[in-house]
């Protein structure tokens, strides 16, 4: 059974969007969108991981982040712990570096059957505002 630990970026504008990758079509959970962020390596905490895979995957650097959630999940292969920072400042302009589909979308209109199942309560909580 994989143990991860992952540090995820919600990445939200002035305007209340939030930047949305699509994972890719051969990793797992296919094709759903995500918030950008990946695993948090041995040597690393949490926040150390946000701001190395943000830079990595869509070329910002945050400058302000807050935990907004900690969530674990339980796949039938592997057990995840799911680290979401709230990021309202960066340096940079995010884009799909790794050639992902990337897009802003209304924090209002976020759904959560675009997203993998252990982002629901995220995404609810965005919603609710």
């Amino acid at each position: 059974m994989k143990v991860l630990q992952i540090s995820v970026g919600i990445i939200r504008n002035p305007q209340h969007e939030i930047f949305i990758t699509q994972r890719a079509a051969d990793a797992h959970m296919a094709n759903k969108l995500e918030f950008p962020g990946g695993k948090i390596e041995a040597d690393e905490t949490p926040e150390q991981a946000l701001v190395r895979e943000l830079q990595e995957e869509v070329g910002i650097t945050p400058t302000q982040s807050s935990l907004f959630e900690t969530l674990e999940y339980q796949f039938p292969d592997r057990h995840i712990t799911l680290w979401f920072w709230l990021v309202e400042r960066w340096e940079g302009e995010p884009w799909g570096k790794e050639g992902q589909p990337a897009q802003w979308i209304a924090q209002s209109a976020l759904n959560v059957d675009d997203f993998p199942p252990a982002n629901e309560p995220v995404i609810k909580k965005l919603i609710a505002g």
